[in-house]
């Protein structure tokens, strides 16, 4: 993975954004019921929709889950549906790239839709613990296998476990996380995660049709990160 990468994501916040308001209004949504229906406050959606925002994977699954779309979509695929024997093919190169936070990230295999598992892969930008203003959690489970550099996975029921090139490191993502590249130059791995849609989303969603002022409060909680 190459800097073109890093630029390419930077990018690509403004087409997300589009997409994202795209698929909102799809539903005839207003952004201040689509914010509820997803669990994502009002002006994040907004920041989104207006490429002033590169959301993080948590919210990207909240959003995804809320208007029932596939992450692919908002990525400028064209998913494929559930077939038998079906694959997907992904270049060198050729993912649809994302940044957010510490990372920048390479989607792959995003013709396909309702994968089991969400495969990418990431340069981890990130040195230091102040990349993060918070945990990274999610409905799931998450493999991780360091490609090059050296690694420090930092998680809340934990120790800091280091990894370097050929290690791996499988986890429950509903644990608060992240990762930061402890070598000098930056870390790829191969991340790859499951669960893309967050469970209840349905039910919050028939909830606020029937309560449209009723409110959701995020099940993320602030925590101190430790120090790098």
């Amino acid at each position: 993975m190459d800097t073109t990468l890093t630029q390419s994501a930077a990018s690509s916040t403004a087409d997300l954004g589009r997409r994202v308001r795209a698929a909102r209004l799809a539903q005839d949504l207003t952004i201040e019921h689509a914010s509820r229906v997803c669990g994502v406050s009002r002006s994040t959606l907004s920041k989104i929709e207006n490429g002033l925002m590169s959301p993080t994977f948590d919210v990207l699954q909240k959003i995804v889950a809320g208007l029932k779309i596939d992450l692919g979509e908002l990525f400028g695929s064209t998913p494929k549906l559930d077939s038998g024997g079906r694959r997907a093919l992904t270049r060198r190169g050729a993912g649809k790239p994302h940044a957010y936070r510490g990372y920048a990230m390479e989607l792959l295999a995003t013709e396909l839709a309702h994968k089991a598992m969400l495969p990418f892969l990431v340069r981890i930008t990130a040195h230091s613990a102040d990349a993060f203003d918070d945990w990274g959690r999610h409905e799931g489970e998450e493999f991780i296998y360091v490609i090059s550099g050296s690694v420090c996975l930092y998680t809340e029921l934990y120790t800091p476990t280091h990894l370097d090139a050929g290690d791996s490191l499988y986890f429950d993502s509903r644990t608060g996380h992240y990762a930061v590249s402890t070598s000098k130059e930056d870390a790829v791995v191969l991340w790859m995660s499951t669960g893309e849609t967050v469970p209840g989303a349905l039910e919050a969603a028939q909830a606020l049709t029937a309560a449209p002022d009723a409110t959701i409060k995020p099940s993320r909680s602030k925590r101190k990160l430790p120090a790098a």
